[in-house]
């Protein structure tokens, strides 16, 4: 049995639709054009606030308005957090192997907990978590490792495993000391080998198989 962590945006779920819109109807209501979709995911990483305090500094809004902004934004998104979101393909095939394995699963992300909890209920996933860890849970977030070993303690003993799509992530699983699958088709933004990582992937499908690896050579080291 392992403990596998996940994150959430980019890795189990295509979120970037959603948190565009919302970004773009807070840049509307300030008279200002919105921003394509590359040019979000590339804000995408660090939580809600920074996303809009990069959209802030690409529009040149005032960045005194931080505060005011992030929660127009939040609001927005939180009214429409899976309009437009899906889980990648296999995702859910690949949670129910798992489970289905006796592996016990977790989510440490930086979106807030309450929109994370809520993403996982609309889409129908949220039976596969025996934890959620948002960026606003404690007074740290990723890439500060406490996060992720605070959700790891929660569970109990045994092998843990994190799996993220982004050098946030990365560096998170290597300051918590914690192996780290890379999922190489979310929201990365340098070469997969620049990401530090144990193991990679690009189709979920093969993600029970890989846990099982890791989780073997785990046990001899």
């Amino acid at each position: 049995m392992a403990i596998v962590v996940f994150d959430l945006d980019g890795t189990l779920i295509d979120s970037a639709p959603d948190i565009r819109a919302a970004a773009n109807k807070m840049l509307c209501e300030q008279g200002i054009a919105g921003l394509d979709l590359p040019t979000i995911i590339s804000f995408i990483g660090n939580g809600l606030p920074k996303l809009v305090e990069r959209v802030m500094q690409r529009t040149g809004l005032d960045m005194s308005r931080h505060s005011e902004l992030t929660a127009v934004t939040l609001a927005h998104y939180n009214a429409a957090t899976t309009d437009l979101t899906r889980p990648y393909p296999g995702v859910v095939q690949a949670l129910e192997a798992l489970s289905a394995a006796g592996h016990v699963l977790a989510m440490c992300t930086n979106k807030p907990e309450e929109p994370a909890r809520s993403i996982l209920r609309d889409l129908r996933i949220e039976r596969f978590f025996n934890g959620v860890v948002g960026g606003d849970t404690l007074a740290v977030k990723k890439p500060d490792p406490e996060p992720l070993l605070h959700i790891i303690r929660h569970l109990g003993e045994g092998p843990a495993l994190y799996v993220g799509d982004s050098e946030v992530d990365a560096e998170t699983a290597v300051r918590a000391g914690v192996r780290f699958a890379l999922f190489t088709e979310g929201y990365r933004k340098s070469p997969v080998e620049a990401i530090p990582h144990q193991h990679q992937f690009s189709d979920f499908t093969t993600l029970p198989g890989l846990v099982e690896r890791a989780l073997r050579e785990e046990q001899t080291c």
